[in-house]
């Protein structure tokens, strides 16, 4: 690989040993993959956040670089965490894990990281430019840069997102390339999408056939920010997909419009919709309503509220959202209508993160196609999948 002086001196430690060894693990990174230089980043998405995910090892990993006064150099987001960072009380985490969670998050503040605690980092201010160079890490925050938005990341696991944001750089290669983000399947959707568990379905359906090669869209009628964020968040969970197209809808898909008939082409109809729902759910009887994965945006909130408003619900019903949501929700009066409900608003975390198998729950009731395929095996619980009004009137 190509290095600049600049990068030389790094790697031989002339910024201090914590840099040369960010150096040398995006080096050997960049040899596997056959980059040809670094490239500079203008953001980053830390991962490995959670105490359930990284551990005691995890953390002493990163303290150990904290210790020897890492400093990440471009804005750099933190994924979700294990629990309510500021509410875990009421959420039955146990004093051991909350003291291990709050050590790793003042871990990462102490490297200069914004502590967002969010799957939703494009919502909250780390916003790219179209074609902008970044590094990020969380599957859902990469199909929405690389595919809605249109800069360039590969998913990068949590220490090369970490050793990323330190230096600044990231080995060119995957989907920085023009030629890696030509699409590989086309996709005609020939049933309309109506809700986000639909474009969950169908991201469920794709991610099984595609595996992690570019899938291009044709037939979605309309769409919006929540939609394809359900869709990407699905097909990285089933398949890996870390980039995708919609014909008239994502910034990349008028470039290869002319191409996409010569491609291996895959048919989604009402009963592979229909499938997709029925393979998703195990049970129809939900003790635990759970919605925000990714992340629920302001609009997914204010929607909620107006469905709840002046009603009490009978199940246990959780909102995921970032810090910054709640903060607008509880400013619009949203937060209030939807507590006077009985539900209740998860800052900071993620249902697949936390230790929701210690919960006494059995069967989980999700809208997200990502919660649904994941929450089996990581949190042990049955999973109902549906459209959110339909998870509402379980709830009530």
């Amino acid at each position: 690989m190509y290095l600049t002086n600049e990068e030389e001196g790094m790697l031989k430690g002339e910024q201090g040993l914590v840099i040369a060894k960010c150096m040398k693990l995006l080096l050997r990174l960049g040899e596997i993959y056959g980059a040809d230089r670094m490239i500079k980043i203008s953001s980053s998405q830390a991962a490995g956040v959670s105490y359930k995910s990284i551990g005691d090892p995890g953390l002493e990993f990163l303290k150990g670089f904290a210790n020897e006064g890492a400093k990440v150099k471009v804005p750099t987001f933190l994924n979700p965490a294990g629990m309510d960072l500021e509410n875990w009380k009421n959420f039955g985490i146990s004093d051991n894990f909350a003291e291990k969670q709050l050590e790793i998050i003042n871990t990462f503040k102490k490297m200069g990281i914004i502590i967002t605690c969010s799957c939703t980092p494009y919502l909250l201010g780390n916003l790219p430019r179209f074609g902008e160079h970044i590094a990020w890490s969380e599957s859902s925050a990469v199909s929405f840069a690389n595919s809605v938005i249109g800069a360039r990341t590969n998913r990068e696991g949590g220490p090369s997102a970490l050793a990323a944001a330190i230096t600044g750089r990231t080995p060119n290669y995957g989907f920085h390339i023009d030629e890696n983000r030509k699409p590989n399947f086309l996709i005609k959707v020939n049933v309309d999408l109506k809700t986000n568990s639909d474009f969950g379905a169908l991201g469920f359906f794709v991610g099984k056939i595609v595996k992690n090669k570019v899938p291009f869209f044709d037939g979605i009628k309309e769409t919006d920010t929540d939609k394809l964020k359900s869709l990407g968040a699905a097909m990285a969970a089933s398949g890996g997909i870390t980039l995708y197209h919609v014909l008239n809808k994502t910034p990349e898909a008028e470039k290869y419009k002319s191409t996409s008939n010569n491609l291996e082409k895959i048919e989604f109809s009402e009963k592979d919709l229909k499938k997709s729902y029925e393979e998703l759910s195990d049970s129809q009887n939900p003790d635990l309503i759970v919605v925000g994965c990714p992340h629920a945006s302001i609009s997914e909130i204010e929607y909620l509220t107006k469905k709840l408003k002046n009603k009490k619900l009978k199940k246990e019903f959780w909102i995921y959202t970032s810090r910054t949501m709640k903060m607008w929700a509880d400013r619009m009066g949203y937060a209030k209508i939807l507590e006077c409900s009985g539900a209740k608003i998860i800052c900071d975390s993620c249902m697949v993160v936390s230790p929701l198998e210690e919960t006494n729950f059995e069967c989980v009731g999700t809208n997200s196609g990502k919660a649904a395929k994941y929450l089996p095996g990581f949190c042990k619980k049955k999973v109902f999948f549906g459209n959110l009004d339909s998870l509402i009137e379980k709830a009530l």
